[in-house]
């Protein structure tokens, strides 16, 4: 566990004091920088000691057999997992001939800072060598948000109370050697070297590698150009062969004397390009980014986040951990997605290799909403990616024998590459997903250009897939069987209750969007029998209930199950996942994530609080948060229901998921699903944000260890504040045209700057619902 002596409280910054070898690898996730297409963990600069050495370009990937007992039809063939590449992180030290190894010699003192506002991490130590020598080391890196093949260090070593020589050997090096695999399914598969060595150079303090992966033929590439100062004489020399290029600078200091290193890395990568065109477009990144030096990369770093936090900023009173770690998420989620450009938003993000790399279901319905609402360009090129894997979608939906496109459970180029087919093939609500965050994003924006180019054909292709999947009966109801919904634990049932809201939301903005774009919808083929079908469908989907208790099913025939037997099973056997059989979870009344409770969120409208109250009652003593994805839902409903303490306690555990390693499991990457959830549970939750079609509501509340709440949205080219308080809420149009929102149903027309305040009527008190034993989460 990370304990929270390791980082404490602050507003704007984590810090670390200590160097915590125990929790080495956790720390590299919580202080990896990124921009979405570079991914630098948080190692230590000088390489060793590590837990997981991670330089990440997003869609890097190796491919690898997956190995099955019994072949099957429609089995994936082949899985996709990212890969550590070039690294230039490192830069090594000598001091007195003494390499500087934090596990040798005397640390006085250690201190990492990873800056939120300045988008900067920053290292400052004090070290003894062996041999009795002092010195001060002060190193600063950046990923560049404004130059996104770009990454930067300035380093800094000052000789202390005496004289000093030093030696310091900057490096690009490939194929490093990574830990062997723990066993843990969650952690991504360990491919030994896979980059093989194309091009190498070295001249003038100029250095350059140029890799292809093995098997799945991608070309990498990575330079790095340098600007050093130090006291005369200071002398440099570069070399370059296979996997390593360095240069080597050597200086004597005087006490008090410095030696600076401001090195800046260039990376790139193409399934096409040439090795020439790949050492050219290296060389032009880093050529791009030393017109403007480490301190213009600083500069821009500042100016981008500054924008950044003016729209985005959410203010917590009362809670000052959870308002470090609300703009940690936030951060982080950003980073994740802010160039990623038409590649896909990892579940781990570029922190870490967890999962393989792979992204799932998590960026649509987690991660896309807070950046609909922050950062909308992200959305989009997130979108577009998706388009570009239409090919492999369709020819998957033609595998299994359905019509339109059948999206991957996990993916990191496009293909499935799931090996699990229950919680993989199965789990179709994928599709509805990835229509529910075009829906989001064209109702945010009024981006009628993406909805026609890019929104259409995704909701054209998903809403096929769900009319050829689905089947009227003999008395017109709609069912999708075999399904797997958000709950894992809930595997190849009929009638997933999320699946299929979210299949019927799917059907209607299909045909909606189609009558808006007849031209688009003509070179799709889309005819009016087929759009009739698909709203014929949606108008007929079954939706399971159980009229004895009250209550949805979360699948047809859920609440007949037994239930799991929660007394008997020990606090140290969660996740249930790694200490039972499927078999056993398939056939039980458990939940290892908000499902049903999931679908009251996303499709509100059909639930009403009568319906919403007992169906949290309900479900809440069966879920046991196996996964991240549940804390941040059940805080949303918790707070729509009444529970604004429990809604606080969730959204402390999907906050400090990472922060305090709550899962055991940070150390192959950051939660970054959980982090937006962050988002989620206070703007959603607490400030009762929902948004359908072109009705965008609030039902804004506070738990009693609250004393305020502000945020900011983006809103179709407007900027909206809304601040909670005791009692009152004030919604303030900062820019735009005016808005019509609605405040607890009643709506109110917003001019720019005309702030509007408002009482918030009270909830309504109901009995505290169970949590299974050994699973209700800590008090706030």
């Amino acid at each position: 566990m990370i304990t929270q002596t390791s980082y404490p409280v602050e507003p704007w910054a984590l810090r670390e004091r200590g160097l915590h070898l125990d929790v080495l690898p956790q720390s590299e996730s919580v202080f990896a920088l990124s921009n979405g297409h570079v991914g630098w963990r948080g190692n230590l600069d000088e390489g060793e000691p590590h837990g997981l050495p991670g330089t990440y370009l997003n869609g890097v990937h190796e491919i690898h057999p997956l190995p099955y007992a019994e072949a099957g039809y429609g089995y994936p063939e082949s899985g996709q997992t990212v890969i550590n590449v070039t690294n230039g992180k490192i830069i090594r030290l000598l001091v007195d001939d003494e390499p500087f190894d934090l596990r040798y010699g005397r640390l006085r003192s250690h201190e990492r800072v990873l800056d939120l506002r300045a988008g900067t991490l920053t290292r400052t130590c004090e070290w003894t060598s062996p041999a009795g020598t002092t010195v001060r080391v002060r190193s600063t890196r950046l990923v560049s948000f404004t130059q996104r093949a770009v990454a930067a260090v300035a380093y800094e070593v000052e000789a202390v109370g005496g004289p000093a020589r030093i030696v310091v050997q900057s490096e690009l090096v490939a194929n490093e050697q990574l830990p062997g695999h723990d066993g843990d399914p969650r952690a991504a598969v360990v491919l030994e070297a896979p980059l093989e060595a194309e091009e190498h150079f070295a001249k003038s303090g100029r250095l350059r590698l140029v890799h292809r992966t093995r098997r799945s033929g991608l070309r990498v590439g990575a330079a790095a150009g340098h600007v050093v100062e130090g006291p005369d004489p200071t002398t440099t020399e570069s070399e370059a062969a296979g996997d390593l290029a360095r240069l080597t600078v050597t200086s004597t200091l005087a006490a008090g004397e410095r030696l600076r290193v401001e090195k800046v890395v260039s990376h790139g990568w193409s399934g096409t390009r040439s090795l020439p065109a790949m050492s050219d477009q290296v060389d032009a990144a880093l050529a791009a980014a030393g017109s403007v030096g480490w301190a213009g990369l600083a500069a821009e770093q500042r100016a981008y986040l500054d924008a950044f936090w003016a729209r985005s900023d959410v203010e917590v009173e009362g809670d000052e951990q959870i308002q470090q770690a609300v703009r940690f998420a936030l951060f982080h989620v950003l980073q994740a997605g802010a160039r990623a450009e038409q590649r896909a938003i990892p579940a781990k993000g570029l922190t870490g290799s967890g999962y393989d790399g792979h992204a799932f279901w998590d960026t649509e319905m987690f991660v896309l909403p807070l950046l609909t609402y922050t950062s909308p360009d992200a959305v989009a090129e997130a979108l577009r990616w998706r388009q570009n894997t239409l090919p492999a979608a369709r020819a998957r939906a033609v595998q299994l024998g359905l019509r339109g496109a059948a999206f991957p459970w996990r993916t990191i180029e496009g293909a499935e590459g799931s090996a699990y087919w229950p919680a993989g093939t199965a789990a179709f609500h994928v599709n509805a997903d990835i229509a529910d965050a075009v829906v989001r994003y064209t109702a945010a924006t009024g981006d009628e250009g993406f909805e026609r180019d890019t929104g259409v054909e995704l909701l054209v292709e998903t809403a096929r897939l769900w009319r050829s999947l689905g089947h009227h009966d003999q008395h017109g109801a709609f069912h999708l069987d075999g399904m797997t919904g958000p709950d894992e634990y809930s595997a190849v049932a009929d009638d997933n209750t999320y699946t299929n809201l979210m299949a019927r939301a799917n059907l209607l903005a299909a045909a909606d969007a189609v009558e808006r774009h007849p031209r688009r919808a003509a070179e799709l083929a889309v005819g009016e029998e087929e759009t009739a079908a698909w709203r014929d469908a949606a108008e007929a989907m079954h939706i399971p209930y159980n009229h004895d208790l009250g209550v949805h099913e979360q699948h047809a025939g859920f609440t007949r199950y037994q239930r799991w037997d929660f007394a008997a099973t020990r606090p140290d056997q969660y996740p249930l996942m790694l200490h039972f059989p499927y078999f056993d979870l398939y056939r039980k009344q458990v939940i290892k994530q908000a499902d049903l409770v999931l679908a009251m969120y996303t499709c509100g409208p059909h639930f009403d609080a009568e319906h919403k109250a007992r169906n949290f009652a309900y479900y809440e003593p069966l879920t046991v948060r196996d996964s991240s994805l549940s804390a941040c839902c059940q805080a949303v409903v918790a707070a729509e229901t009444g529970h604004l303490g429990l809604a606080h306690d969730y959204l402390r555990e999907a906050a400090l998921m990472d922060l305090e390693d709550l899962e055991h499991n940070t150390r192959d990457g950051l939660h970054i699903a959980s982090l937006a959830g962050t988002w989620m549970a206070l703007v959603a939750g607490f400030g009762g944000l929902r948004h359908h079609g072109e009705s965008i509501g609030f039902a804004p509340c506070l738990p009693e260890r609250l004393g305020g709440l502000a945020f900011t949205l983006q809103l179709r080219g407007r900027r909206l504040r809304v601040e909670i308080g005791r009692g009152t809420a004030t919604y303030t149009l900062l820019t735009g045209e005016p808005l019509t929102i609605h405040h607890h149903g009643v709506a109110l027309v917003l001019d720019a700057d005309k702030p509007h305040t408002l009482d918030i009527p009270p909830r309504r008190p109901r009995p505290a619902p169970d949590q299974p034993p050994h699973r209700r989460p800590d008090r706030a």
